[in-house]
């Protein structure tokens, strides 16, 4: 005699647990998916050309960190005072913009009331020369 083909009670409640659980992981995703875009949105609308490129700026700057850091890792580091110099100044270079971006945003002008945006940048142009005459000094 041949087994019955219908499903038992514990695999149709597994399968109903399946479908809630796979149910509730696409409306996590969607959410998501909502947020960042609606955060995209908002920065696209409120934050001027001048702090984006900034923004891109530090991006960048964390990208290059980040590829020094794995490339030392994974490849060599043989200079190793190279590697010290060239993650240095990223990190530095890193922070000094993230400086400038802070005292140059509109938003904190009240913070920020007796520093000008030329006054700002003038003093991330000097301390990124003395960050570089410093990594310059280090590599020998």
């Amino acid at each position: 005699m041949p087994a019955s083909k219908t499903p038992s009670t514990s695999q149709k409640s597994s399968a109903a647990v399946a479908s809630t659980t796979t149910k509730q992981t696409q409306q996590q995703v969607t959410g998501t998916t909502n947020a960042i875009q609606t955060l995209f949105k908002a920065y696209n609308e409120t934050t001027s050309s001048r702090l984006k490129l900034v923004d891109a700026f530090l991006v960048f700057l964390m990208l290059s960190g980040i590829s020094q850091f794995l490339y030392c890792i994974l490849v060599t580091n043989f200079p190793f005072n190279a590697f010290l110099a060239g993650f240095g100044s990223n990190v530095g270079q890193f922070v000094l913009t993230a400086s400038l971006r802070a005292q140059v945003n509109p938003e904190n002008r009240t913070v920020f009331k007796d520093v000008s945006p030329e006054r700002a940048f003038a003093d991330f142009v000097l301390g990124s020369i003395v960050l570089h005459f410093f990594v310059y000094n280090f590599l020998g």
